[in-house]
Order: C-alpha cells, then sequence, then structure tokens
C-alpha cells in the first residue's frame, strides 16, 4: 500500500502483480484503502477466474 496522503490526500491501493492492470482504489484512512483494495483483489480474481486465466505470482517483498 503506498501513502500517497501528501498528492491526493488519500492511502492508495495497486495491485503490480497483474499484467496489464492499472486498477488502483483509495481510501481516505488506511483502514478503507485496505477494504477496498480487498474488495478490488476480490473482483479481479473473479475476473480471472471466469475467463479461465491462472492468477500471476504474488512478488514478495520485505521492508527493513
Amino acid at each position: 500500500m503506498h501513502n500517497s496522503r501528501k498528492r491526493c490526500n488519500c492511502f492508495l491501493v495497486g495491485f503490480p502483480d497483474f499484467p496489464g492492470q492499472c486498477w488502483q482504489t483509495h481510501g481516505d484512512t488506511y483502514e478503507l484503502a485496505v477494504a477496498n483494495g480487498i474488495e478490488a483483489l476480490e473482483s479481479l480474481i473473479i475476473g480471472y477466474e471466469a475467463v479461465g486465466d491462472p492468477l500471476p505470482e504474488p512478488t514478495v517483498s520485505r521492508v527493513g
């Protein structure tokens, strides 16, 4: 999750592991952004399953 409060006064959620997806969702709070992100991710998964496409392998990043 990217905290973009300086630019748009919200928290942005994106899905870079899904090729060709420019999906982003957001929320005014971290909690709302997470909830919106879960809903958007569920929609992406449903779309992939509907056409029989495999889900992309997740990229794992460690911070610290």
